[in-house]
């Protein structure tokens, strides 16, 4: 996206969780949280991928975007869709992104990118 800066992966974090329930240190039950909420969520607003579940490897994963920010209002903290964000970062100073990818079949879920969008000044400019 045009304004996307301050990205962060959580790839490693992903691996490490799968990793750790493959070797038995953690159950499907700590790893398969997903609160009803965000399973409500990834119904309604999430945007299914090609990539399969690693932990169920039935069904493949939706990615649910949620945006923070001060300036947001009453936007702060909600679901949006892809092109509602591309909207948005033309609309506002400055927001956080995150997106969470969720398997509705077993309940997987995990935060897997952070970016911030907007029509503010890049990271560094204007400061003091």
């Amino acid at each position: 996206m045009w304004s996307q800066r301050g990205v962060v992966d959580y790839g490693l974090a992903k691996r490490a969780a799968v990793r750790s329930l493959r070797s038995g240190r953690a159950s499907t039950r700590e790893i398969c949280d997903a609160q009803p909420y965000l399973l409500r969520a990834a119904r309604h607003f999430g945007e299914l991928t090609e990539r399969p579940c690693p932990v169920c490897e039935r069904e493949n994963v939706t990615n649910v975007t949620y945006v923070y920010g001060d300036s947001l209002g009453r936007h702060a903290g909600r679901a949006k869709a892809t092109s509602e964000i591309l909207e948005m970062a033309h609309d506002y100073e400055e927001f956080r992104v995150y997106v969470v990818e969720v398997c509705q079949g077993c309940s997987w879920n995990h935060l897997t990118v952070s970016y911030v969008l907007g029509n503010g000044p890049p990271d560094g400019v204007g400061t003091t």
